[in-house]
């Protein structure tokens, strides 16, 4: 049974498709520091905790990956290069707003001269949806986003891993913002069924282990020099800031932003070790179509500015 983060990745197997997204990633990142940019990594989605090793069952962890999608917008609109760590059929940037049969009634069939049927858009949807694919297709010439999925607790840490090994080069021009709905809990791969579990055998008792705090190791192995952004989720407001102040505490990174189920949608609070700061959208802001994503990612790239200029050195 894995008691910390070493044994964590002993006892569970790498993604078979680790070594591809190493090289997808590395390849982002020189580009990326010959550049000298600004880089982000966005985690974003659930992770699912699989009860068999070929694996019918699982359970899973609440997230769209709402948040994630669209913070990687505004960080591209910012000037980051982004890597985006989401969870496979989560929602994705760009995509987020043409998502659903919505999408279809926007086409209409038409046909060539020669007779051939063609596609378009309809004349009243393109004004929105050209600003969309203008976007992408600039972000896609810029080579400023990187996509790489994952779908189970142990994929995600190992994919983490391997970015943080990349963005440790940037130092100070690295930001993670840790949006990712990761599990709590899990099962050890030695206590896994080998094949689906039988209903004929009656209802299985199932014992979960803590997942180790891989924010520690983050924070103080991996990218020791970055800005580091974590979530923190809660149902019950009167703890939600004492929680966000003792991750501050104990893991020593930049910053919570804590968010209550019920209201996250429009309203936010950044913790930092000496402050707390309500980001609320409006209902007439929401009206406009605004996010609260967005003023999520101005107020951090102010402080992440502040941030590099305190630590990177002048020859940087």
């Amino acid at each position: 049974m894995s008691s910390n983060w070493e044994d964590f990745f002993n006892d569970n197997r790498p993604p078979p498709d680790l070594d591809e997204n190493r090289k997808l990633i590395e390849e982002f990142c020189d580009r990326h520091l010959e550049r000298k940019s600004r880089i982000v990594l966005v985690t974003s989605g659930g992770t699912t905790i699989p009860l068999e090793h070929h694996t019918v069952r699982f359970v899973d962890n609440f997230s769209a990956g709402t948040r994630g999608a669209a913070s990687v917008e505004y960080f591209l609109d910012a000037g980051y290069a982004v890597i985006f760590l989401y969870r496979h059929k989560s929602i994705e940037p760009f995509l987020r707003h043409l998502m659903g049969s919505k999408f279809l009634d926007m086409l209409e069939i038409g046909s060539s001269p020669v007779g051939n049927p063609s596609i378009s858009v309809k004349s009243a949807e393109a004004e929105r949806i050209l600003p969309i694919l203008t976007k992408y297709k600039a972000v896609k010439e810029s080579e400023t986003l990187v996509q790489v999925g994952f779908t189970s607790l142990s994929d995600y840490l190992w994919l983490l891993r391997i970015v943080c090994e990349q963005l440790a080069r940037f130092g100070p021009q690295s930001m993670l913002y840790l949006a990712a709905a990761v599990s709590d809990f899990y099962m050890p791969p030695q206590e896994m069924s080998t094949h689906k579990m039988q209903s004929a055998d009656g209802a299985p008792t199932i014992q979960f282990c803590l997942v180790p705090k891989f924010l520690q190791p983050l924070v103080s192995l991996w990218v020791p020099k970055a800005y580091v952004v974590s979530f923190k989720l809660e149902t019950d407001e009167s703890i939600l800031i004492k929680k966000a102040r003792g991750a501050l505490e104990k893991y020593k990174h930049n910053v919570v932003i804590g968010n209550l189920l019920q209201s996250r949608r429009h309203l936010g609070v950044v913790v930092t070790q000496n402050n707390a700061m309500n980001i609320v959208l409006t209902p007439e802001q929401e009206k406009q179509g605004l996010e609260i994503e967005e003023f999520f990612v101005q107020h951090l790239q102010t402080e992440h500015l502040k941030f590099i200029t305190e630590n990177v050195p002048q020859e940087y």
